[in-house]
């Protein structure tokens, strides 16, 4: 079987590159063609720019959310043909998982669009952080940064019952979630507000150091600041002693929004998993709790290249793309 997979062959550079798969399928895994996929930013970005390791002749691999069709499974696969499963696996036209790495919960209802199932993975980043948070409904939850991740943070949140504040600086990204009816802002109002020292948890998604430190400021006594956004890199002159000082005369807990603090599956005493984080996104776009109108644009994966240099060089466009590999399908 042949197929195509996005590949970062180089710094600032991305190729649709063929492979072949020759090996039999074994009885334990399943294989069919891709239908969507979804792009990171944060993650996949962070490498843009920097060079390939020379020992990955083929480049580097892309993305870990894919919805495709199960053509052929394995006797002991637990799966047959024609289910339509979420796997958290790259960016390429025919997919092979190990069912081992599947789950019966990811199958992807009629009612879903194959965009949305991909999408869920990474609605799963901040639910890791409303699983663990000491918040309940309907508490004040701020969330800052309203990339493709913080977006979904603030649907989430507020369709879990909680109260809603959603920030950002690009009017385009909060007129998003105003359209959903979630209550926004250009800074966190850290006076005359309501919100201020009432907050009882700021989820930050932007990884940038004004905003952590905002929302150190904004939140009550005891209340919390969940870092889900990852500081990739420096980008203000801000002092440690800055936050330090909030976080101890405030009693903030200052934690970080890993979103793998909770266990990939189930566990006897444990509470929640990555595994059902996703299977109830995916179920929350099919009922309409969480919607992915206007946040992210369809590709051409044979466009690869130009989708991740927008989306590095133009941050306040669109907030994520999904490539459909349906297109290829269709000649140009």
């Amino acid at each position: 079987m042949k197929g195509y997979a996005v590949q970062r062959t180089g710094p600032c550079r991305y190729e649709l590159r063929e492979f072949t798969e020759e090996s039999p399928l074994p009885d334990d895994a399943v294989e069919g063609p891709a239908l969507a996929s979804a792009v990171s930013p944060g993650t996949e970005l962070a490498s843009y720019g920097k060079p390939v390791d020379p020992a990955a002749p083929r480049g580097s691999g892309t993305g870990y959310a894919m919805v495709f069709r199960v053509a052929r499974a394995g006797a002991a696969s637990g799966f047959t043909p024609g289910d339509v499963v979420f796997a958290p696996t790259g960016s390429r036209s025919w997919v092979r998982c190990d069912s081992r790495n599947l789950r019966e919960e990811w199958k992807v209802p009629a009612g879903v669009a194959p965009a949305d199932a991909a999408l869920a993975r990474l609605a799963g980043v901040s639910w890791s952080t409303l699983t663990t948070t000491l918040a309940r409904p309907p508490d004040r939850v701020a969330v800052t940064g309203l990339g493709i991740v913080g977006n979904l943070a603030a649907q989430i949140f507020a369709a879990s019952g909680y109260q809603v504040l959603a920030c950002d600086p690009v009017a385009g990204r909060r007129e998003l979630l105003a359209r959903r009816g979630i209550e926004v802002c250009k800074r966190l109002p850290l006076k005359d507000s309501p919100w201020a020292g009432a907050t009882d948890l700021v989820v930050e998604c932007s990884g940038h150091e004004a905003a952590a430190l905002d929302a150190c400021r904004l939140v009550r006594k005891g209340g919390e600041v969940v870092l889900v956004g990852v500081p990739w890199e420096k980008r203000t002159e801000l002092s440690a002693f800055d936050i330090l000082n909030t976080v101890f005369m405030r009693y903030v807990r200052l934690r970080s929004g890993w979103e793998w603090e909770v266990p990939g599956t189930p566990t006897e005493f444990g509470r929640g998993s990555i595994q059902a984080n996703i299977a109830a996104a995916i179920a929350w776009f099919g009922s309409g709790r969480l919607s992915s109108a206007g946040l992210f644009r369809r590709v051409d994966p044979r466009d690869c290249d130009a989708v991740y240099r927008e989306l590095k060089e133009q941050p306040g466009g669109m907030l994520t793309a999904v490539f459909d590999w349906t297109m290829l399908e269709n000649k140009r």
